[in-house]
């Protein structure tokens, strides 16, 4: 299949993106600017927030991680629009992963907004980042890893691997909570929610229609795909849940896409088609290799699947995704009775 490529709405951010630096600070449109506040160690290096400004402030689509580069950053992209911190009145975090959500509970800290999530994603913020909850988080990953095949020498390390990142989130229960359709009644912004689960199960999109454009999140980018996986916190089939959003907002009337990641981009519709092509051929790929080996556990399937780089060159924190999409592609084809489990330690995958 030939993939499709997306037309960026502004060639020096997607310059920037490909080069490997960090784009400027950008005044999309009237009443809009683009921020980007820089991710450490991390491939996506940054994520985009988005300034609404409004008669008495700004509003942000979020925040970032919870760092004092990130802050930093922040507090200058707002300078550059014109605003300080304290002229935030609402952070609208799209779901609770560290770089959308860490920075929130400080700039409420530093400003007195209000901080809103969806209700499935604000059920999941205190077992995720609260220290006297996290064990219980901890174990219930292992025992995924381990039915799902995990050599039990890497287990404890797989199960763990989230650890590193806690400290870059300040937990913050929010403020609002917004469901699917609520209109956020911020001044001169007609915006809606559009509850898009699968990368998380609260993850939430925004779209204008009177400015046509879509503040997407992760839920769909310019080149990647976000991380759809099976793990503790995760519905029992977030594939499906994640195709069914993607065909949600396919219907959406919108000249431009405004993502959290990468670049802004032209073309909706296609690009969500090119996404869900891919998860297409992934089934089918993993489908094939199901039938070769005649009952084989979750992780050795992905031991066998099409990566960016060769398995034994991904890092740990890295196979454990790959490992949990794989389970979470399993699970779809399972409910479609084109493959079946045979529960155990590990549960084994078979031909339907």
């Amino acid at each position: 299949m030939t993939k499709f490529v997306v037309t960026p709405a502004n060639v020096a951010q997607r310059d920037a993106w490909a080069g490997g630096a960090i784009p400027e600070v950008e005044r999309v449109r009237p009443g809009l600017w683009s921020v980007p506040v820089p991710i450490p160690v991390n491939p996506l290096r940054y994520v985009l927030v988005y300034v609404l400004e409004l008669p008495d402030g700004v509003a942000i689509v979020d925040a970032g991680w919870n760092t004092d580069e990130a802050y930093d950053a922040l507090v200058a992209g707002l300078a550059v629009a014109g605003y300080a911190i304290t002229d935030v009145k609402g952070v609208l975090v799209t779901h609770i992963h560290p770089d959308h959500y860490g920075l929130a509970g400080r700039v409420r800290e530093m400003s007195g907004a209000w901080i809103a999530l969806h209700p499935a994603d604000a059920r999941l913020v205190r077992e995720r980042y609260d220290d006297a909850a996290i064990d219980s988080l901890v174990e219930r990953e292992r025992e995924l890893l381990r039915r799902c095949g995990v050599p039990a020498l890497t287990l404890d390390e797989l199960a763990g691997a989230s650890m590193m990142i806690r400290h870059m989130v300040t937990m913050a229960k929010p403020d609002r909570l917004v469901e699917d359709g609520d209109e956020l009644g911020l001044p001169g912004w007609d915006l809606r929610a559009v509850w898009t689960p699968g990368h998380s199960p609260g993850h939430l999109c925004f779209v204008s229609p009177g400015r046509r454009v879509l503040f997407s999140g992760d839920h769909v980018l310019a080149k990647i795909t976000p991380m759809v996986a099976v793990h503790p916190q995760s519905g029992p089939n977030p594939l499906a849940d994640y195709l069914g959003s993607l065909a949600a907002v396919r219907k959406l009337d919108v000249e431009e896409v405004l993502p959290a990641h990468e670049y802004r981009f032209l073309e909706l519709a296609e690009r969500v088609d090119s996404v869900m092509a891919h998860h297409d051929e992934r089934l089918a790929e993993i489908e094939r290799v199901v039938g070769s080996l005649d009952g084989a556990a979750c992780w050795d399937l992905a031991t066998r699947l099409t990566w960016s780089r060769p398995w034994e060159t991904i890092p740990p924190f890295m196979r454990r995704a790959a490992n949990n999409e794989t389970l979470a592609h399993l699970a779809w084809l399972e409910a479609r009775g084109r493959v079946r489990r045979v529960a155990g330690e590990p549960d084994l995958w078979f031909p339907a």
